[in-house]
């Protein structure tokens, strides 16, 4: 029990510190040792190991993957930036145009891929427009986190929530998409209110048109079979066998070298999901989830208030997919575990918004936006982070009482 719960709280502190000190071990190397010291100290068998697993997750971000890759590599989400921006005819509007569609597409297609898309797009329109790149590349992030909250397949937290609640994807969708919609009009209105300079009545934006590189006959393939995977998601299919298949038939093609869809997919991110996967399941064998259920009832963390205070500490903290493991035992035991489930879906997601460390899309958008040039710091995206955080978070939790 000893080693189980040392070599869980190692593991978390490295993914809260983001590496060990004094080594060259990431986030991802934290997780493959805590779960080989799981097997090491006899906490866990290797059949055990294989057994806590949930392949349900690990299947569905692969799928998703390879259907973003080839959506990417198509051009469809440059030519729908592009689109939008042609058709933004002031600060406000290209604001809104941004939101929107970041916040759209995070919620089918996986919100760090949309800010892997939207920033250097961004960064290159700013810089032609002569406008300040900063409040437009905080709603890339902010608005990307928080359309990922509609679905199950909108960020890894919730793909991991969806296995595990079995809650229907269109339920969910129900749930939380209105919530989603929120937040994006608060994105809006938040960032407009912060850097009110940047978005006073002014000239008209006028850009060069410049079209997109766009593979057409990949292009038409990828739309048609993401459609008819998010149509089966909606039917009530196996989410996970859904986006597999979808994605298998993407790799039947003539036009794409398979390496470049490889080189999309990130493979480290799958490596986490299991070695989380391994060292929680031996926190498991110790008597910690008992204690998180007796403090779960005392309190109150089967009301969406409490239990979305506590997940989004806890998200800042260790990051949002940890912090959703740490949930996995005990919300089955809460009177409504539905509800729970949704709830923290919710708290998790919109918590990232909070820091520059609160998700993988923001740290995305602050790196490529400091390569080129432009520094995004951490009281900077505070200026506009917490108060929207706050909002949200309460937004949600008054939608889901």
């Amino acid at each position: 029990m000893l080693a189980a719960i040392l070599i869980f709280i190692g593991t978390y502190l490295t993914l809260a510190i983001g590496r060990i000190p004094f080594f060259r071990v990431d986030r991802t190397g934290a997780t493959i040792i805590g779960a080989s010291l799981m097997l090491a100290f006899n906490v866990l068998t290797v059949e055990e190991a294989y057994a806590a697993v949930n392949y349900d997750t690990v299947i569905l971000l692969f799928g998703m993957m390879i259907v973003v890759a080839n959506l990417r590599l198509s051009g469809f989400f440059d030519l729908v930036s592009t689109w939008v921006v042609d058709h933004a005819h002031g600060p406000l509007v290209l604001l809104s145009g941004i939101v929107l569609v970041s916040g759209a597409f995070s919620a089918f297609f996986v919100n760090d891929t949309m800010c892997l898309v939207q920033t250097p797009l961004v960064l290159d329109i700013t810089r032609r427009l002569g406008r300040k790149p900063i409040p437009y590349l905080l709603a890339v992030a902010m608005s990307s986190n928080i359309g990922s909250v509609a679905t199950i397949t909108g960020n890894p937290q919730n793909m991991m929530i969806g296995s595990f609640s079995r809650i229907h994807y269109r339920d969910f969708a129900a749930a939380l998409s209105p919530i989603g919609a929120v937040g994006l009009a608060l994105t809006i209105a938040v960032i407009a209110l912060v850097y009110g300079d940047e978005f006073r009545a002014g000239a008209p934006l006028k850009v060069e048109h410049r079209p997109p590189r766009v593979n057409r006959p990949l292009l038409w393939k990828s739309l048609a079979v993401s459609a008819g995977m998010i149509v089966f998601f909606f039917a009530g299919l196996p989410v996970p066998k859904v986006a597999v298949i979808a994605g298998a038939l993407l790799l039947i093609t003539r036009r794409v070298k398979p390496e470049k869809v490889y080189r999309e997919i990130d493979w480290s991110l799958l490596v986490l999901f299991i070695g989380l996967f391994i060292v929680i399941a031996g926190l498991e064998k110790t008597p910690v989830p008992a204690g998180l259920f007796a403090a779960a009832a005392r309190f109150d963390l089967d009301r969406p208030g409490p239990l979305s205070a506590f997940a989004a500490l806890l998200s800042n903290l260790v990051s949002n997919v940890p912090a959703v493991l740490v949930f996995k035992s005990f919300i089955p035991q809460l009177p409504d575990p539905a509800r729970a489930w949704l709830t923290l879906a919710m708290s998790t997601t919109l918590a990232g918004n909070l820091t520059i460390l609160g998700s993988v899309a923001n740290l995305i958008v602050v790196q490529r936006a400091r390569a080129e040039k432009v520094e995004i710091g951490f009281a900077e995206y505070a200026r506009a982070g917490v108060p929207l955080t706050v909002l949200t978070l309460a937004a949600g939790v008054w939608m889901l009482n």
